[in-house]
């Protein structure tokens, strides 16, 4: 049976745990806001789409979907305007609140009738499929505990976080229904219904969406998969959450949103994509754990697929990412995040005037280092094993000093 080790970040979002590489998918402090912050905000969305009404957008390694998540969620909460779609991050205000508290005519205008395409992709068709059903709001106990034993993430447990992310529900629905349509063959996994049926994994999931399996079982043999699917979306929709419904529909009917979730190796699927790209969030799992979408190769590939005023965000602020994306011809610049106070993550653009915050001396200097020695995958089909050990290999013959070397007399310098 698939295994799953999911548990709730800080600011009630469901955040995932890899006991293969004992790691988190997601910060503790929240998964939610983790994606506001390292991807919707560092975008600038308010400024592309007083210029545009368009966007392609290419979300890499989807997961369970909280970048994806986030965009729609920021679109949604800007258009609909309520009052209480104030967000903010410590002292921090985010930028939906600035937009939402100015009140200025053209977000009316800006964020409706948009053309807007997501090309979703991730090798793991499981949390795909579990993606529309995440709670992405949940009120913690003070004294939550996890439902596995980890002494790290336990550390970092029981902090509530005090600006919660106002999340909208139909933003679930919306992805619930698209991926229903376009990829019903991923609920035909029984290890998905067998995850939602589950009362390890209960709290984790939207309980009205829990009933999918039965309904969906229910009809088995009367009725194709989209068919039931279509039935399970309206008995839902009218007898549970009719008011969220009709808003979610009405905000589809007024934007134009393709959803269009690929379940395979990301360079295999971009090879052949004949795209191009306003940004990429790039949320590939550790370069050391999965450098084959970390390579100066597969940037080189992204580099054809953006958009002359495109943007590739990402979380790393790796020294051998940053000198891959310079080497595929990018200009690189920072993320900084005010709550923390800290830069907190890497964009590649063509222009570079779209960079807020440029590498510093430092930085640029420890690309010099062997931490800026990048991975290598000529052929965009190579094993990450083999990708690790021709780096490892390269590091190891290079002359070059090494990061601990070259902070030590930075620190003695400066």
């Amino acid at each position: 049976m698939y295994k799953l080790y999911p548990y709730f970040t800080n600011d009630g979002s469901v955040g995932l745990f890899s006991p293969a590489d004992d790691d988190i998918y997601h910060s503790t402090y929240g998964a939610l806001t983790e994606a506001y912050e390292k991807f919707i905000l560092p975008a600038e969305f308010e400024k592309f789409f007083q210029k545009n009404s368009e966007i392609k957008i290419l979300d890499i390694c989807f997961g369970i979907g909280y970048n994806t998540k986030s965009f729609l969620n920021f679109l949604y909460s800007a258009q609909i305007g309520t009052d209480n779609t104030s967000i903010k991050i410590s002292n921090a205000a985010i930028h939906t609140d600035n937009i939402l508290s100015k009140r200025s005519a053209w977000i009316t205008s800006n964020y409706k009738n948009l053309k807007i395409y997501i090309k979703a992709i991730d090798t793991d068709k499981i949390l795909a499929g579990l993606s529309p059903f995440v709670i992405c709001n949940k009120k913690l106990p003070l004294n939550y505990k996890l439902p596995f034993k980890n002494e790290k993430i336990e550390k970092l447990l029981n902090k509530p976080s005090k600006n919660k992310i106002k999340f909208y529900e139909e933003i679930n629905f919306i992805l619930l229904e698209k991926i229903a349509r376009n990829n019903p063959e991923i609920f035909e996994n029984p290890e998905i219904f067998d995850i939602l049926t589950s009362k390890k994994y209960r709290q984790y999931f939207n309980k009205l969406y829990a009933l999918l399996p039965d309904f969906y079982k229910s009809g088995e043999g009367l009725y194709t998969p989209v068919c039931r699917l279509n039935a399970f979306l309206h008995n839902i929709y009218y007898r549970y959450v009719s008011t969220s419904y009709k808003k979610a529909s009405k905000w589809l009917k007024v934007n134009d949103f393709i959803f269009d979730l690929k379940i395979e190796d990301a360079r295999k699927i971009l090879l052949s994509d004949d795209n191009t790209y306003d940004f990429v969030f790039l949320d590939a799992f550790t370069p050391a754990k999965c450098p084959c979408l970390w390579t100066v190769d597969f940037f080189k590939l992204l580099f054809e697929l953006l958009n002359p005023d495109g943007m590739i965000l990402t979380y790393s602020n790796s020294a051998s990412v940053r000198n891959a994306f310079l080497h595929a011809g990018f200009y690189v610049g920072k993320i900084y995040t005010e709550s923390s106070g800290k830069f907190t993550g890497t964009v590649a653009v063509k222009n570079k005037s779209l960079i807020k915050y440029e590498l510093s001396e430092y930085d640029l200097s420890l690309l010099k280092t062997k931490a800026g020695i990048f991975y290598r995958d000529e052929n965009l089909s190579g094993l990450n094993e083999a990708i690790i050990e021709r780096h490892k290999i390269e590091v190891q013959n290079s002359n070059l000093i090494s990061s601990s070397q070259f902070i030590k007399e930075w620190k003695k310098h400066n």
